[in-house]
């Protein structure tokens, strides 16, 4: 009967049978010798709302979709052990929320987003340093948030080697986002979005910390860019095709400074000090912070040149506002020191020797790097 799912509710049985009713066809009581109608509607009427209720609690039960990440063939192999953190629909979706709320901070304001713009590459653009809540100033221009997934430590100085992790320091940092990580969790338990996001997106359905940072992740992980002419380029793609002057700069790059930007990630991942003169106000030590080894003075990591040309300025402390600048450094603004790498000074020579015809073929061939599509996709741009 189509009241089958409802034989606990005895007494509509009961009713039912007392009733004596004749069933159509299709299996719906009969008017028919009914005694008592108005209680058959207020039953019907009953009925039909469960019915109704059941269909509606079905249709609330969403079932989590894996997100299609696939590495560029270009590309060398994830860092990131992403069996343990697989990308979903509701996974990305709720990163990308905590990426952009400003409830993160302790003033309420002050985002991820709000220091890592999408199209300046999210980055700060034309700040020379990162601004945290009460218009706090940092020591350090905001890094790139790009193919986060290849790298093996991250900041400038590798202060954190798990991508899990590194958003807790942007997060707690007193002139960052200076946000308490209880505080973060008791709002998210509060707010409706985020319990229905967090059952959706976690087997556990937990708000906690580790849930959050795993979001943070796996939005991360999926802000990836590889379809820039260069990346064409090394594809054999259409659309990848270098003009004479992209490719005398391509050649002069692999000559000149593939030691260092390597693969076509654009970076080694390795700690190096370029020659910069220290600022005195800062006195930025870069990776001795972390290591507290005395070869690591004035080293920082090696930073991607992908979109090069949207994240100005340059530098960890945005010291260079161009292109055009940078290269007129390491053609003839090194300065010589202790950790100084070997690269830079050859014989004595400091630097690297370029002509200004040399310059303008690599920033060239560095424009060929500009992703427009990542700049662009419209999966993670602020609401």
């Amino acid at each position: 009967m189509w009241f089958s799912k409802l034989e606990k509710e005895l007494p509509l049985v009961a009713f039912f049978q007392q009733e004596k009713l004749h069933f159509s066809a299709a299996g719906f009581p009969l008017l028919s010798g009914l005694k008592n109608v108005k209680m058959y509607k207020l039953i019907v009427l009953f009925l039909f709302l469960t019915l109704l209720s059941s269909c509606s609690d079905q249709e609330d039960v969403y079932v989590n979709k894996p997100l299609d990440f696939q590495v560029p063939a270009n590309f060398p192999d994830l860092a990131y052990n992403i069996a343990l953190n697989p990308p979903t629909e509701k996974g990305f979706e709720l990163g990308k929320k905590l990426f952009y709320d400003g409830r993160l901070s302790s003033d309420g304001l002050i985002s991820c987003g709000f220091c890592h713009i999408q199209e300046n590459a999210f980055t700060h653009h034309e700040h020379t340093f990162s601004h945290g809540v009460g218009d706090n100033i940092g020591t350090r221009n905001t890094p790139s948030i790009q193919n986060l997934g290849y790298q093996t430590a991250f900041m400038y100085d590798g202060a954190t080697t798990h991508l899990d992790l590194q958003p807790i320091i942007p997060l707690t940092s007193a002139i960052e986002m200076n946000g308490n990580l209880t505080k973060i969790v008791a709002m998210m338990k509060a707010d409706k979005t985020y319990q229905k996001l967090f059952q959706q997106a976690f087997t556990d359905g937990a708000i906690n910390t580790e849930n959050m940072l795993k979001a943070l992740s796996q939005f991360m992980l999926m802000v990836t860019s590889s379809n820039s002419k260069f990346d064409k380029y090394r594809r054999n793609e259409t659309g990848g095709t270098f003009t004479s002057e992209e490719l005398s700069g391509y050649t002069l790059f692999n000559t000149k400074c593939a030691s260092c930007h390597a693969t076509d990630l654009m970076t080694d991942n390795s700690y190096r000090n370029n020659g910069l003169a220290v600022n005195p106000q800062i006195n930025d030590v870069g990776r001795f912070r972390v290591t507290q080894l005395a070869t690591d003075y004035y080293k920082f990591k090696v930073p991607s040149l992908r979109n090069v040309e949207k994240t100005t300025p340059y530098m960890h402390d945005g010291r260079f506002g161009t292109l055009e600048s940078v290269l007129d450094h390491y053609a003839s603004g090194v300065v010589n020191g202790a950790t100084l790498d070997p690269i830079l000074n050859q014989n004595g020579n400091l630097g690297i020797p370029l002509s200004e015809i040399q310059k303008i073929q690599l920033i060239a061939f560095l424009k060929t790097l500009t992703d427009n599509q990542y700049l662009t996709d419209k999966r993670f741009s602020d609401y």
